[in-house]
């Protein structure tokens, strides 16, 4: 179980790192191609990782967008047999037209073992902190 707890951690670090530098490649590469998302901000459920990167490129081109920078507390994760449940709370400092934000946010990432052992993301919800 052990193993299965580390690969799922260094699933969620590689996800969110990439995610806290901006690296667009490397985060949703952490995506299997049918993960859903489910965002606070988005008045409709993104059903693939390629309209999430739809999204993404619009809020780039659109809002200038830009990931300063992301740190991760509070994590959990649930096992089901070749599915992981990780929680956790995010604190986000990002850019839009030049303007940094800050964001507390929690978000549950649901991933799944594939056919060659890798943990990718299949579902992300996430929601204003209280």
């Amino acid at each position: 179980m052990n193993c299965t707890i580390d690969g799922v951690t260094a699933a969620a670090d590689r996800l969110v790192e990439a995610f806290g530098r901006h690296d667009v490649e490397a985060y949703f590469a952490a995506f299997a191609e049918n993960a859903t998302f489910v965002f606070h901000n988005l008045d409709r459920v993104l059903t693939s990782r390629d309209a999430y990167r739809a999204e993404w490129r619009l809020w780039e081109e659109r809002d200038g967008f830009r990931v300063l920078g992301c740190r991760s507390s509070e994590q959990r994760i649930q096992l089901a047999g070749d599915t992981a449940i990780f929680t956790h709370r995010v604190e986000t400092r990002v850019e839009f037209g030049g303007e940094p934000i800050d964001t507390q946010e929690r978000e549950t990432i649901v991933f799944q073992q594939d056919e060659h052992g890798a943990w990718l993301a299949v579902h992300e919800h996430l929601s204003k902190a209280a």
